[in-house]
């Protein structure tokens, strides 16, 4: 089942009082941009999801065995066109008890057909200003629901382990 706007909504707020449950084992994977909302509404945007899906849009997320602290996790971002893909690589970590995806971007990679055509290193962001997504549920091999920091709301489907590429 994938889950609609209004039971997502019912989720966030239960969310909000109890938590969500979710690990970092919860998450780690490949996901796939499937549906978003804008802030406040509860109909999908449809227009952005499909060319966010057209453009392959994945969130890939894999534990950081070199971090400082279990629970570490590293992120790549990307959307492709073709052969053409633009990937954000960086780290990020659970924080409280909803939890949240804190995050930031540490590069930058422009490839074509897996060959890197551009490479560059990102600025840190202000640490009260770092990316996050506030984690509602997940439903392990199938999707993942969370808010962003702008307010809008993303649903990804399962692809498969962090060992995809």
């Amino acid at each position: 089942m994938i889950p609609d706007a209004p039971w997502l909504l019912e989720r966030e707020r239960r969310c909000r009082r109890e938590g969500s449950g979710l690990t970092t084992a919860d998450l780690v994977g490949c996901w796939r941009l499937e549906r978003i909302w804008n802030k406040g509404s509860r109909e999908p945007a449809s227009v952005a999801a499909v060319l966010l899906r057209g453009l392959a849009a994945r969130l890939r997320l894999s534990a950081d065995g070199a971090g400082p602290e279990a629970g570490d996790l590293r992120l790549a971002n990307s959307v492709r066109l073709g052969v053409l893909e633009l990937r954000f690589e960086g780290v990020g970590r659970l924080e409280g008890r909803r939890p949240l995806l804190v995050f930031s971007f540490e590069r930058l990679l422009l490839l074509l057909g897996g060959r890197v055509l551009i490479e560059r290193t990102l600025p840190q962001p202000d640490p009260l200003r770092r990316p996050f997504f506030a984690l509602i549920a997940a439903e392990r091999s199938g999707w993942l629901a969370a808010r962003g920091r702008g307010g809008g709301l993303a649903l990804w489907l399962h692809e498969g382990d962090e060992g995809q590429k």
